[in-house]
């Protein structure tokens, strides 16, 4: 018996930011050296090695930035259950739905290059195609998309009248993602658009979709030339990492069993922009340090009015843009965080700008075992480097997201 692969994303923390301003500061280029560069760079293995063995995952990492650089990184444990390879700070792990501010920062970009608006809808972009979608979801918008207010579906079970035919879909992934769009699109709305949240996975599909027909260029190709290459990460890719790197594991019987690289490694690639990004926890470092140094004043890559709205809760709902979106005590005012996962790796990402740190941890690994060892080693990363007990994070919005291929029971 098998069931399909889980996408979690879940809101850790959520409120919204100041509303976005006017300013319109013009872009500077990254130093792909500068997010994870520093004279000294503190090494959490002790903590990591702590935490994972009284949870007893795999292998844990995690890296601590600021607006200086790479404060911290470090990691402990196996790249599978059974074998003597060590993790390290520069192994590729999951990142599940982690992506989905990945992919509304590109769609920022191609924004303010003019290949896109907020504004663009399915219709707009496909017009050949709108005919064959229904009335209520033509229209909606990039922004809707991007802050799961589309009227689409909550992914929380897959519909089994449409993933078989996109399980089925094959050929050029552009292909795939636009008729994608046509399956998800055909049916009714779920609720009127624009009018409630519902948390969307196929919502990010499209909108990588929108990126794909605006520019003619596949997701991962636009992906890589404007956020991995210009911020230096060199580990970045899609789907599972593949050989010689970690390898995610299923829960059986009270086990972990690692999953060997391939197809049903991972959620099909169709659906990439909602969550398939795996890189080094540094190097996802260096994305953390784009957002942080941001939300600090200082935009790159980006303009400030443009980090503005991917750091904003327009809807009022603790989530827009890829990001749950609230004011916290330890942070000392908005917090943006993400969780992801495929139901075999799990990832946290806490961006506090007001205290100046963000917090990044991982594992190979998604039982409530794994995600519980991630909680506890953001609290005692949190202690040490903020000097104060903050507690745990407040969870206003769990929720597991299926969103497809072949994938063992996973005991949860």
């Amino acid at each position: 018996m098998s069931k399909l692969a889980i996408l979690i994303g879940v809101s850790i923390l959520a409120q919204p930011p100041a509303s976005p301003g006017t300013r319109a500061d013009p872009p500077r280029t990254m130093d792909p050296a500068a997010a994870t560069t520093r004279p000294s760079v503190e090494r959490l293995n002790r903590l990591l090695a702590t935490v994972r063995k009284e949870h007893r995952t795999p292998g844990l990492v995690a890296a601590v930035v600021t607006s200086d650089g790479l404060k911290a990184s470090g990691a402990d444990g196996k790249r599978a259950i059974g074998s003597r390879e060590k993790v390290t700070p520069t192994d590729q792990f999951h990142l599940g739905s982690c992506t989905k501010s990945m992919t509304a920062t590109l769609c920022a970009m191609l924004v303010e290059r003019g290949k896109l608006t907020w504004d663009d809808t399915p219709a707009k972009t496909w017009p050949n195609l709108a005919p064959k979608l229904h009335a209520a979801l033509r229209d909606i918008t990039l922004k809707q998309l991007l802050c799961h207010r589309s009227g689409l579906p909550n992914d929380n079970a897959p519909d089994i009248k449409i993933w078989p035919k996109i399980m089925a879909l094959t050929g050029d992934l552009r292909d795939q993602r636009k008729s994608f769009v046509e399956i998800n699109l055909a049916r009714p709305a779920a609720q009127e658009p624009g009018k409630g949240y519902a948390y969307s996975n196929a919502g990010f599909a499209i909108a990588g979709a929108m990126a794909e027909a605006a520019t003619g260029e596949s997701y991962e190709s636009l992906m890589r030339s404007m956020l991995f290459q210009p911020l230096g990460m060199t580990s970045a890719g899609f789907g599972a990492p593949e050989a010689g790197q970690p390898l995610g594991h299923d829960p059986i019987l009270g086990m972990y069993t690692p999953v060997k690289p391939g197809p049903r490694a991972d959620n099909p690639q169709v659906i990439a922009p909602a969550g398939t990004v795996h890189c080094s926890v540094e190097d996802w470092a260096r994305y953390a340090h784009l957002h942080l140094s941001a939300a600090r004043g200082t935009s790159i890559m980006l303009t400030a009015d443009s980090f503005e709205v991917l750091h904003s809760d327009p809807y009022k709902q603790d989530y827009g843009f890829g990001w749950a979106v609230m004011n916290e005590d330890w942070g000392g005012g908005p917090v943006l965080a993400h969780d992801g996962s495929n139901g075999r790796w799990y990832a946290v990402i806490v961006i506090a700008p007001k205290r100046d740190i963000a917090i990044l941890v991982a594992t190979n690994a998604a039982d409530g075992t794994a995600q519980s060892a991630c909680r506890e080693a953001i609290t005692a990363i949190r202690k040490r480097f903020l000097d104060m007990n903050p507690g745990e994070p407040t969870s206003r919005r769990s929720e597991d997201l299926p969103t497809s291929g072949p994938i063992p029971e996973t005991g949860e």
